[in-house]
């Protein structure tokens, strides 16, 4: 029985081998989403915690739930009786071009609760981040084949 009470999808496509996409995503240290930090108690491998700090409220604590590499992840934020979910898929487009989908799904007892500020938060954050990930990746990957080693 699917209880999903709120669900949002976004993709982008970048210019980036599946196998460097994934490798820069899968580094917490290259998550980018100011004012938020991001910080992950060991390697990115199923059962492995860790901790979203915002400036001014409490730290968040997510598990990343589960790792297929190089392409599926999913990671779990605990909601007082709800569950976020952060469900990603990276699929080859061509052997130099990747899509990231990042499908955040809300479930669980209390989830209405949370659903309006979620709404408000991530319809317009979502795809914007997503576009700045494409962006981050595909320049990282245009520097890594910089033939001076730069």
């Amino acid at each position: 029985m699917d209880n999903t009470a709120w669900e949002l999808t976004a993709s982008v496509d970048t210019d980036a081998t599946l196998e460097f996409a994934w490798s820069y995503w899968a580094n917490v240290a290259n998550w980018n989403d100011p004012p938020a930090t991001f910080e992950l108690g060991g390697p990115f491998a199923a059962g492995s915690q860790g901790i979203t700090r915002i400036p001014g409220q409490e730290p968040l604590r997510w598990l990343v739930r589960a790792v297929s590499e190089p392409d599926t992840a999913a990671i779990e934020l605990e909601l007082k009786g709800a569950v976020l979910l952060f469900q990603w898929k990276l699929e080859p487009l061509t052997s130099d071009r990747t899509r990231l989908t990042q499908r955040v799904v809300l479930q669980g007892e209390n989830a209405a609760e949370f659903r309006p500020q979620l709404e408000a938060t991530l319809a317009s954050s979502l795809p914007a981040g997503m576009k700045t990930l494409g962006r981050a990746i595909a320049e990282a990957a245009a520097n890594s084949q910089d033939p001076d080693g730069r």
